[in-house]
């Protein structure tokens, strides 16, 4: 992990894409300021983790046999021309 001392005022460059500002420090809290482009994501990590786990345990849950079994039967009926 890279360590930077940054002032209220000063940026880093990241990747020559990301400016990375410090707007402000108050107390223990540090307001950051993000310039990126379109193509870049950027969320807090807590959020991030959040949505990682719920896609582990959406891909990890097993369906119901009779469903799929249902979505089966629609998808047949569907290209028989029957639904």
């Amino acid at each position: 992990m890279l360590y930077l001392a940054r002032k209220e005022g000063e940026s880093v460059i990241i990747n020559n894409t990301i400016e990375l500002t410090v707007v402000e420090v108050r107390g223990r809290t540090v307001k950051l300021g993000f310039v990126f482009p379109p193509e870049a994501s950027v969320m807090r990590k807590e959020l991030y983790e959040k949505i990682k786990a719920q896609n582990i345990a959406a891909s990890s849950s097993e369906m119901d046999e009779s469903a799929f079994h249902d979505i089966q039967i629609t998808v047949e009926e569907k290209s028989d021309g029957g639904g």
